[in-house]
């Protein structure tokens, strides 16, 4: 009997807060000297990230603490891969190139299922899918992994634009709340607030 795997992501609520620290080569956060503007870096930044034809600087301290990221939610929140959309397409990279029917049969999962995380892989790059003449007759469609070196791209460029939609979220909040409590001084910002933000 074949299983349908849950589409909701675990959550671990047990992991300690992270605090940026500005020794860490892996990313930097960056501040323009003349404006607002502030900035990601992933990796070395040479050349350095510029804003008005200057250098920006190295932001070292962060006052606020994160909770650690953790794979399966960064995949699950960004392009609505649940930990079974994840393991279909690591099937696939390891032992592909494979059908829908044949990834179903290797990870015993709903071949409806299976499909549809199949399709939904091949339409954010991660996997490729192809035509393959059936020897009885007949054509199947075979998925098969993509360069790795493709599928870094398209993953990190994807997160980018989440990320870039998430930051926009947060400084629209900042305004609203600010243009609020600008038109009324002596008033607590209401619930109502989160109510200006539609769920989507």
């Amino acid at each position: 009997m074949s299983n349908t795997p849950s589409d909701h992501s675990p959550h671990d609520t047990d992991k300690q807060d992270v605090q940026y620290d500005p020794d860490d080569d892996s990313y930097n956060i960056l501040q323009c000297t003349q404006c607002d503007t502030t900035a990601l870096s992933i990796g070395h930044d040479d050349p350095p990230i510029s804003c008005h034809d200057e250098p920006m600087e190295h932001i070292n301290q962060v006052n606020m603490t994160v909770k650690p990221p953790d794979i399966r939610e960064v995949l699950f929140q960004v392009f609505g891969l649940p930990k079974s959309g994840l393991d279909i397409c690591l099937c696939v990279i390891g032992e592909g190139p494979l059908s829908a029917s044949e990834v179903a049969t290797k990870l015993d999962y709903d071949r409806t299922t299976v499909t549809r995380y199949l399709n939904k892989l091949v339409d954010l790059g991660l996997l490729r899918r192809s035509e393959l003449n059936r020897e009885n007759g007949g054509i199947i469609n075979v998925y098969h992994s993509v360069d790795l070196e493709q599928m870094r791209l398209e993953t990190l460029t994807g997160f980018y634009l989440w990320a870039g939609e998430a930051a926009t979220l947060i400084e629209n909040a900042n305004m609203t709340k600010q243009e609020y409590l600008a038109e009324n001084p002596d008033q607590d910002l209401p619930d109502v607030f989160w109510e200006s933000f539609p769920h989507k």
